[in-house]
């Protein structure tokens, strides 16, 4: 994993977001969810570390097949388009 500051950065940024799914940061980033958390491991303080850990774990929205809706994406209004995201250009 040879990722830019700014790549890592938006990882980290992805991952603490409740309604992003590991699949979509895979999709994004080619990474999977334990890389993922070994990236968060590494790039957190270990208390912060240990929220995330207990914030995320078996939450549904982090993951595509537990999500309870079928189609569409929620987005909030404060959000802006994020230019190098190569999700929101589909």
């Amino acid at each position: 994993m040879n990722f830019s500051i700014n790549e890592i950065d938006r990882i980290v940024e992805m991952a603490w977001e409740d309604r992003t799914t590991f699949e979509a940061i895979k999709f994004q980033f080619g990474i999977s969810e334990q890389e993922v958390i070994n990236l968060m491991r590494k790039q957190m303080k270990p208390k912060s570390f240990k929220m995330w850990r207990k914030r995320v774990s078996g939450r549904k929205t982090k993951h595509e097949k537990l999500r309870t809706f079928v189609s569409g994406r929620f987005k909030c209004s404060r959000q802006k388009l994020i230019t190098s995201n190569k999700i929101s250009k589909r």
